[in-house]
C-alpha cells in the first residue's frame, strides 16, 4: 500500500476508531453518539448547525442523531435566545454520567495507539498534526492568484 501522510493518517484514524468500537460494544453505543456527547462536554450550548459544521455532517442528519440522543435523555434541546429558529444544545445528567463511562474507553484507545512513544514525541506529534490542521483549514489562495494547478496549466 502506498505510504504517503493522507494515508497513514487515515489508517490509523480507521485502526483507532476500530479499537475504540470494540472497547464500547457492550455498552451499546455508536462512535456518532460518543463524538456528539465528548464534543458537547466541551462546547455545552453550541448551536445544532455549529455541531454539524464540527462533525462535517448535514444538519439533517445530525437533527436525526440529536433526536435518538434527546429520547434516550442524553441530550436536551433548549431555544436560543438569540434565534427562534434554533437550538442550543445540553448534555443531560444521564448523558454526563455516560460520558464519564465512555472516557476511560477513549483514554485506553489512547494509551495503546501511543505506546512506545515517549512524553516528548507525543508532544511533538501533537504540534505536527496541529501544522498539518491548521494548514489544510485556512481559507483557499487568495483572490486573484493562480493556485498550483493554475501555475501549471500557465507553464504549460
Amino acid at each position: 500500500m502506498e505510504n504517503n501522510i493522507g494515508t497513514m493518517v487515515a489508517q490509523v484514524a480507521r485502526l483507532m476508531r476500530r479499537s475504540f468500537d470494540e472497547r464500547v460494544r457492550s455498552i451499546g453505543v455508536t462512535r456518532p453518539q460518543w463524538q456528539v456527547l465528548s464534543l458537547l462536554i466541551r462546547h455545552e450550548g453550541i448551536n445544532q448547525g455549529g455541531l454539524a459544521d464540527i462533525l462535517e455532517v448535514e444538519p439533517i442528519t445530525l437533527g436525526r442523531m440529536i433526536d435518538r440522543l434527546q429520547e434516550a435523555d442524553l441530550v436536551e434541546r433548549r431555544p436560543d435566545p438569540a434565534d427562534r429558529r434554533a437550538w442550543r444544545l445540553f448534555l443531560t445528567a444521564k448523558g454526563h454520567e455516560l460520558y464519564r463511562r465512555l472516557h476511560p474507553y477513549a483514554e485506553e484507545t489512547f494509551a495503546i495507539a501511543l505506546d512506545g512513544l515517549d512524553d516528548r514525541e507525543q508532544a511533538d506529534l501533537m504540534v505536527m498534526l496541529e501544522r498539518i490542521r491548521v494548514n489544510l483549514t485556512r481559507k483557499g489562495v487568495t483572490e486573484g492568484q493562480p493556485s498550483i494547478a493554475g501555475d501549471a496549466t500557465a507553464r504549460g
